[in-house]
């Protein structure tokens, strides 16, 4: 069944696989970008959990993690037309970490992180399925000790987590701590109310660039520090291809 993001297939569930979070099954699908095919697999039940919790309405963190978003999958595309070889890469509130996956697969080292163990099970799980180096570190953006531990990191990716929560004052305050010189930041984003104030509060200490994509509701946002200084030890980053 075509999902209604471009590249993204469903393709059938393993009934009976375990899952965490209380999560029934598991379903696998295929997504397509420019460096290959990705396999994932994912909790079969998340949307209706997340429907079922009202969206975290009764205080239950909905396990936004465990379904595949337009975002990102607009931010793997991207990546994937990106020369990433030998770049060090991380990825904050990575979910199934497609965008992570498709570093990998361009040849870049990358650490997948989030705050969810499920989502880095999944994450791990998914690398060893498509045959991809990944590591994984649970990583909360108020006490962030995984990520700033391999700072400066010449690319910093997010999908979709610009949307009304608790963590974001954490996240902006953890941004400009991560990357140097030409380091980079990319967040992918479908039109979340908050993402607005948030970016216009990273131009402080970035310069912010958004185009569109192929998703007509994904925008995808690139930080850079506005001074590179003759001190700066961080090599030039990524030469973009998109």
């Amino acid at each position: 069944m075509p999902s209604a993001a471009r590249g993204f297939t469903l393709y059938g569930d393993v009934p009976g696989a375990a899952a965490p979070s209380g999560l029934v099954g598991v379903s696998h699908s295929a997504v397509d970008l420019p460096t290959g095919r990705i396999e994932l697999v994912h909790p079969r039940d998340a949307l209706e959990q997340i429907y079922e919790q009202n969206f975290g309405w009764g205080g239950t963190e909905p396990p936004y993690w465990a379904q595949p978003w337009p975002s990102g999958i607009e931010l793997a595309d991207a990546v994937a037309r990106a020369d990433l070889s030998g770049a060090r890469v991380l990825e904050l509130g990575c979910g199934l970490a497609l965008p992570s996956l498709a570093a990998a697969q361009g040849g870049a080292r990358v650490l997948a992180t989030d705050r969810a163990p499920g989502a880095l099970a999944f994450a791990a799980h998914n690398a060893r399925r498509n045959g991809l180096r990944l590591e994984v570190a649970q990583c909360d953006w108020s006490d962030p000790w995984s990520a700033i531990a391999g700072a400066p990191w010449d690319l910093v990716l997010a999908a979709d987590v610009l949307y009304l929560h608790d963590g974001l004052d954490a996240l902006d305050a953890l941004l400009p701590r991560l990357v140097l010189g030409s380091g980079e930041v990319w967040l992918s984003d479908q039109g979340r109310p908050p993402a607005r104030d948030f970016l216009a509060r990273c131009e402080r200490w970035s310069t912010v660039s958004t185009t569109g994509t192929d998703h007509p509701e994904v925008s995808l946002h690139r930080l850079r520090r506005h001074a590179v200084t003759t001190c700066d030890p961080v090599p030039a980053l990524v030469n973009g291809r998109s």
